[in-house]
């Protein structure tokens, strides 16, 4: 039988207030109309907006933007609402502070099972997290792992941009984490929860790269049998990663650079201009700045992209997250197949830590994948290693392109190709673009070839 006492302090609502005032975490409730009708002291202290800021308003307009970011559940008309979600985001207090909060979001049902409100708690980690890389303790961070100093660097490069939407250019060696850093931005970012569109610009075929980006109407084109919406609207409200941003051709980095300075877009064939609010974040494993000087990419075009530039370091700069890194692709494995985890023998991790990785922590990966499949007991030991590993000759790290083109090897791969010029630069492994780049400066390549 329940305590009479008990009982007369739940049923006061000042009680029930005074005992969540007294919580070391904020808490804020508001009904399905976004109107706020719970907040609490700690709330007030990690926000900086007190009560009568916020209670009874609605919850956007009481700060000044979604408080959950695009993670938000009620921005649309119709709230997508799940029993319960944890998350963190990045917010700007009253005082213009940038404050790091780990959030639990949970449905509020009345006694019928009605769903009638959100209730959402919250604690403020960032002094936590600041201390964490300071001491050098944290050896990840949204997904990307490393203790070491320029990783660290990394880490709160990402944290930095948080609060803010410019763009971003990320530069480093194949394998080294562009497209992982590129997403641990967004999801830092209020634009988390919204949608992230990577787009790989060596990819897409010359023909078609412009109805990819800005999308099509139908009969645009042969083929085009319906209206088509392209990346860049695809990612409305969130983030576009452009990967490999130097393969572009001139003449759609002069579309993209209109684009960036208007914010609006034309689908091939169609009339209709449309308004796209997203974020970009470019990447190359080239000098940009290099290819401007050498006239191949926009020198206005790169300004508009390189507004914050992030470089990350190989691996062979980093050699102390080698062991952090195997470790976590083991753990990887071990939960994605139910099984206990291999352990690396001493003379393994020697091995590895000997190595010159060309292909960064991309080749890290392939190797540990392929000692759990030589391995045939649960320790990995240095025969269960990669061939490569076992002659670490140190050769010189070649930048950009795999391989040098010449005339005889570029007209060989077209004749192959059937003149298809996409197949040939794969052929060859570079660029589309690299190639197209080589053809104008050595227009004879193709002389006499029936295309």
């Amino acid at each position: 039988m329940p305590d009479p006492s008990l009982e007369k302090i739940w049923k006061s609502q000042s009680n029930l207030e005074r005992i969540l005032d007294n919580l070391k975490e904020g808490i804020i409730a508001h009904d399905l109309d976004r109107r706020v009708f719970f907040f609490n002291r700690e709330a007030e202290q990690i926000t900086g907006y007190s009560r009568d800021d916020v209670l009874g308003r609605d919850c956007h307009a009481a700060f000044g933007t979604p408080f959950c970011g695009e993670r938000c559940a009620f921005c649309n008309d119709r709230p997508t609402l799940s029993e319960h979600a944890e998350y963190a985001i990045n917010i700007i207090t009253k005082g213009g502070e940038t404050r790091r909060l780990e959030m639990s979001v949970s449905t509020i049902e009345d006694e019928r099972g009605d769903v009638f409100g959100v209730l959402t708690s919250f604690r403020d980690v960032t002094d936590l997290l600041s201390c964490q890389l300071r001491a050098k303790e944290l050896t990840s961070f949204a997904n990307i792992i490393g203790q070491d100093r320029k990783i660290l660097n990394i880490f709160q490069q990402i944290r930095d941009l948080a609060v803010y939407d410019f763009p971003v250019h990320i530069s480093g060696e194949t394998g080294t984490g562009k497209e992982l850093v590129a997403t641990a931005i967004h999801n830092e970012s209020r634009r988390g929860g919204a949608p992230f569109v990577p787009i790989n610009c060596g990819a897409l075929p010359e023909g078609l790269i412009e109805s990819e980006l800005f999308g099509h109407v139908k009969g645009a084109f042969s083929g085009a049998i319906r209206d088509k919406k392209g990346r860049f609207e695809l990612a409305d409200g969130g983030t576009v990663f452009l990967d490999e941003i130097s393969e572009l051709s001139k003449p759609m980095q002069v579309k993209l650079l209109r684009f960036l300075q208007e914010g609006t877009l034309e689908k091939v064939g169609g009339e209709q201009t449309r308004s796209v609010n997203v974020r970009i974040i470019s990447a190359t494993n080239t000098d940009l700045k290099t290819e401007v000087q050498r006239n191949r990419f926009r020198e206005d075009l790169f300004y508009r992209l390189n507004v914050v530039p992030i470089h990350l370091p190989p691996l062979r700069e980093r050699k102390t997250d080698i062991p952090l890194l195997a470790g976590h692709f083991l753990r990887l494995d071990a939960d994605r197949h139910g099984r206990n985890h291999f352990q690396l023998s001493k003379a393994a991790l020697s091995l590895m830590m000997d190595y010159h990785w060309p292909g960064n922590v991309r080749e890290l990966q392939n190797a540990v994948q392929f000692s759990i499949v030589k391995c045939k007991g649960r320790v990995i030991r240095s025969e269960h290693l990669p061939m490569e590993l076992h002659h670490p000759a140190r050769r010189g790290v070649q930048r950009g392109p795999s391989r040098k083109l010449d005339v005889a090897s570029v007209r060989e791969a077209i004749r192959k190709t059937g003149g298809n010029k996409a197949k040939a630069a794969k052929l060859l492994g570079v660029g589309r673009a690299t190639l197209y780049r080589f053809i104008t400066a050595y227009p004879d390549v193709t002389k006499g070839l029936p295309f």
